[in-house]
């Protein structure tokens, strides 16, 4: 649909919108909320199909607007928090395919640096995972029980350690989005080098299936929430680098939101992950085929809620327009 007639539609809607929240208009918060869902859903059209256009800027400051009055006189209601996983983030990640694609490709050229340089130097190992560990996985390798590490701690304890170490990771790659987005590529530098030496690690030892099928149980998720953690940094750094039409301030603040909501997405996925792997992995015992299971169903989990559900749902949007 042409700019022109997607305002001719919803012109009329728009403006009784505004009237309410300039004039203070009496209506109920339900009513107020129905139609401030409805505004966010042609903001999200206008973002995607009119960037940069006076449409999404009007729309965008007209969401604002209805949001600090929504959010002054209405409490909460308890459906809110599902919509933001359900409908609310998916429909605004949507935009940000881009910087996923690009954390993702950063990801795998440091996997590869890790796993090239500890190829080719035979220190590199030591220097990333620590003497410590790799002597204490070489003595476990000797005693046939190679992902023993996983079995020391007890699980609840484990669980709630990884998970609070993981979210930090994640909030580290946001934060240090702030240093023009370099923070974030040094976030992600520093834990896929070590994944790459990780792996090679164990694929120099004859043991890369028996590591794979054991790590990738609870790391599916794990590092592909670091990699959306690093795509949320690195949306805060477009956002200072590249402010479009908007003044930098403003461009900054509406990266930052974004990026804060992205990381508030990976939280359940870190729980999950932490849980996978304070309950799941150390079962070292299970057999391939429920390994595979857990794996390929957790990476179809990860695909279809921040690639696929975001493209259907701004399809369906767009047919509805």
């Amino acid at each position: 649909m042409r700019e022109a007639a997607f305002v001719k539609q919803n012109k009329d809607k728009w403006l009784k919108f505004e009237s309410v929240l300039v004039n203070n208009a009496e209506i109920s918060p339900d009513e107020l909320s129905s139609l401030y869902i409805e505004i966010t859903d042609h903001l999200s059209y206008a973002q995607t199909f009119y960037p940069n256009s006076q449409t999404l800027n009007y729309l965008n400051g007209l969401a604002s607007n209805a949001h600090q009055k929504i959010y002054k006189t209405k409490k909460e209601k308890k459906g809110r928090l599902i919509s933001f996983w359900v409908r609310e983030f998916p429909l605004a990640f949507y935009e940000y395919q881009k910087e996923l694609l690009i954390s993702f490709l950063i990801a795998v050229l440091f996997t590869a640096i890790g796993a090239y340089s500890s190829a080719t130097d035979g220190a590199f190992v030591r220097s990333i995972l620590g003497d410590g560990y790799v002597n204490m996985t070489l003595e476990n390798i000797s005693k046939d029980d190679p992902m023993a590490v996983y079995k020391k701690m007890e699980e609840t304890n484990m669980f709630l350690g990884i998970t609070i170490n993981n979210i930090r990771v994640a909030l580290n790659c946001f934060i240090l989005g702030i240093m023009f987005g370099i923070g974030t590529v040094y976030m992600l530098m520093r834990n896929f080098i070590m994944l790459g030496s990780f792996q090679y690690f164990f694929y120099d030892k004859g043991l890369l299936w028996e590591s794979a099928r054991t790590i990738w149980i609870h790391g599916t998720i794990e590092i592909s929430a670091i990699i959306i953690a690093g795509c949320a940094g690195l949306v805060v750094g477009n956002s200072i680098l590249f402010p479009k039409t908007y003044t930098r301030l403003t461009s900054f603040v509406r990266g930052t939101k974004a990026g804060l909501k992205i990381i508030v997405s990976t939280i359940p996925f870190f729980i999950i992950a932490g849980f996978l792997e304070g309950f799941v992995t150390r079962h070292t015992e299970m057999p391939d085929w429920l390994a595979i299971l857990i794996i390929s169903g957790s990476l179809a989990l990860i695909i279809f809620y921040y690639i696929i559900y975001p493209i259907q749902l701004n399809n369906k949007l767009k047919n509805e327009y």
